[in-house]
């Protein structure tokens, strides 16, 4: 199989220790015989999120001789907390063993650039595929297929139960809460996520009124004991009283009445929106990816489509969906929606006068605002921040040119690499990965700073950040108490619960800490740098050529002058870019996508399959640096 020089697999190292072996630690000797894919990723990227979902049907179907390792390797500093992974692994139902790496020990040692990406090891311990991004499932079920046939002819196959320990179940009425809905009647409906249904709570936030949803991970309509979801998320009161449910895992978005129980299903098709699928149209026949939050706003509901960093709409009135904001490219840029970059929107909400639609914009550490054109833009942080430019950009509307009714701003942060806790001016505060947003009477907003554990308030009449609650942990949600008390109900999501909180009237004083991604930087040499996205089709499959180029290579950079030439978008996956004259060090923004079809002259309608990836890679200037940055999409014998 292999064409090169066989490259032994490094060890599995990594100071948090190992999750889900009960206790056990594991090592590359202890897996030999096995096929072992190690997946490597960081809990708060959904690209991750989609792999861990993609490899559930390999995982069960090849539980004999396939070892899934999860390496986990963070990227926000409470990513490198040994709980917060523990927790993640629960969060996410993560049923293989699982490394934690918080130093990016392991990661250093097999040289990987982006999250996410796998690594296939065979039996005798030699690397023989990686894959960066999603989309490889098929592909790697391929290989896997060969090197079983493969390592059983040789003798080197070893089957038999693999080291995964399920941790102890835990009894709690919510188990890691994603979202809350203050109801007409003063109840409170909550996501609850792990358990993949939804909960009605008393106003006291603690007593059981109804739960919704088998508890079984599915995608069945029906009444509350029938009902099945996938790691439900946000929630939207319509005007007609139904309430419109993210599933986020089953790419859908679902109705559920709660004056009958009952659960429709009313847009989304069950699978993952891919690059070339249609961005609008019938809603029960269109894509989605990821839905995260829902809103009311602009007489339809507001859809955070983290898994596309896009934000869409959908119609109830004409049962249609359509895509809002955003390119699909991940950054912070303002201007017109339709130029709009978002990192994965995960909070949503409408302003009480119904002028502006509040965004937790969680990778860039952000909150953000749509507004329509001509809406007056108070003072945006981040106006033009971003790769690629900002507010000054044409926009590019769909079909009917709506988009370009909408504008994006920014009220907070300044990109992917940078975050903390830093209350004050709007142009220094830094949050962390928040992922829930809620409009305050005043006109001013809380957001809910998950990975600060904390409540923060954004007051767009003073510009000012200010600090409501610390000592929360990992806060997903917010939402006003029904009583008319001005009290605020905090979604606990690591604390499997709702806390009631008393608004202060004045902030509470936090040390202010600031943080950048640490990740090694890559030196190179100063002018000339040739990008190498390699990518090698699959086995048993070949580029898909059929309607044009079959790939796609966008790049930019922050700061944005730190390329003269290059930037922009090409179908070439080799690109010579120009670093400035005056360049020290950035970071380089590279978007890949290619596709590929089975290779079946039998086959009339062959299979195909996209393969995607997104780095963001730091770069030094250096006088003996490399003129050539090699980024491997998908290749094997590596």
């Amino acid at each position: 199989m292999a064409s090169h020089a066989r490259v032994r697999a490094p060890e599995l190292t990594g100071k948090g220790g190992w999750l889900n072996t009960g206790g056990t630690p594991l090592t590359l000797a202890d897996l030999r015989g096995r096929i072992v894919l190690l997946d490597f990723w960081t809990f708060c990227c959904v690209n991750c999120l989609h792999v861990l979902d993609e490899l559930r049907e390999l995982e069960e179907k090849h539980r004999d001789t396939v070892v899934i390792v999860g390496v986990h390797s963070p990227k926000f500093v409470h990513e490198a907390e040994h709980q917060a992974v523990v927790d993640a692994v629960e969060r996410y139902g993560v049923h293989h063993p699982v490394l934690d790496d918080p130093e990016l020990a392991t990661w250093k040692q097999y040289a990987v650039r982006a999250w996410p990406t796998l690594v296939v090891i065979d039996p005798e311990g030699y690397v023989v595929a990686q894959h960066a991004g999603e989309g490889h499932a098929h592909a790697i079920e391929k290989l896997v297929e060969e090197l079983e046939a493969t390592h059983e002819e040789r003798g080197t196959l070893r089957r038999g139960d693999g080291p995964y320990v399920p941790p102890e179940p835990v009894a709690t009425d919510l188990r890691f809460p994603g979202k809350a809905l203050a109801l007409p009647g003063g109840n409170l409906l909550v996501s609850d996520s792990t358990r993949h249904a939804l909960v009605e709570l008393a106003p006291d936030g603690e007593t059981v009124v109804r739960r919704v949803g088998t508890g079984e991970r599915g995608l069945v309509d029906g009444g509350p004991g029938t009902a099945r979801f996938s790691e439900p998320q946000g929630l939207a009161l319509l005007p007609d009283g139904r309430v419109i449910v993210a599933d986020t895992v089953n790419h859908a978005l679902r109705a559920y009445d709660p004056e009958t129980g009952q659960v429709t299903t009313v847009a989304g098709t069950g699978r993952q929106w891919w690059q070339g699928s249609p961005t609008s149209g019938a809603a029960r026949e269109v894509d989605l990816s990821s839905p995260w939050d829902v809103a009311w706003f602009a007489d339809r509901v507001w859809i955070a489509m983290a898994g596309v960093h896009q934000l869409w709409s959908y119609d109830p009135a004409t049962a249609t969906v359509r895509a809002e904001a955003g390119t699909t490219n991940e950054g912070l840029v303002d201007g017109p929606a339709a130029e709009a970059w978002f990192a994965q929107p995960s909070g949503l909400a409408a302003s009480a006068d119904g002028e502006r639609l509040w965004v937790a914009d969680s990778e860039t550490s952000a909150v953000r605002w749509i507004e329509r054109t001509g809406g007056e833009g108070a003072g945006s942080a981040g106006e033009s921040s971003g790769p690629g430019g900002g507010a000054d950009q044409v926009g590019r509307g769909g079909p009917d040119e709506h988009p370009a009714d909408f504008v994006v701003r920014t009220a907070v942060g300044t990109g992917l690499f940078d975050f903390g806790h830093r209350d004050g001016p709007a142009a220094q505060a830094l949050l962390q990965h928040p992922l829930g947003v809620t409009a305050l009477p005043d006109g001013s907003v809380a957001v809910s700073d998950t990975y600060n554990h904390a409540l923060r308030r954004y007051d767009p009449a003073t510009g000012e950040v200010s600090t409501l609650a610390t000592d929360l942990r990992e806060p997903s949600d917010a939402v006003l108490a029904e009583d008319g008390s001005g009290d605020i109900v905090v979604v606990e999501s690591a604390r499997h619960r709702l806390t009631r909180l008393r608004l202060p009237e004045e902030a509470v004083r936090v040390e202010s800490v600031a943080h950048r991604t640490q990740r090694a930087a890559t030196d190179v040499s100063a002018g000339k740098l040739t990008v190498d996205v390699v990518f090698q089709a699959p086995a048993g499959q070949k580029l898909d050529t059929r309607y044009g180029p079959s790939s796609r290579l966008l790049i930019s950079s922050t700061p944005p002058e730190l390329l003269a030439e290059g930037s922009g978008a090409g179908t070439d996956l080799r690109r010579e870019v120009l670093l400035a004259e005056d360049a020290t060090e950035g970071v380089l923004h590279v978007s890949a996508m290619a596709a590929s079809c089975d290779d079946d002259p039998a086959n009339e309608y062959p299979a195909c399959h996209v393969h995607q990836q997104d780095w963001g890679v730091p770069l030094r200037i250096t006088a003996d640096g490399t003129s050539r940055l090699a980024l491997v999409l998908a290749g094997l014998d590596t």
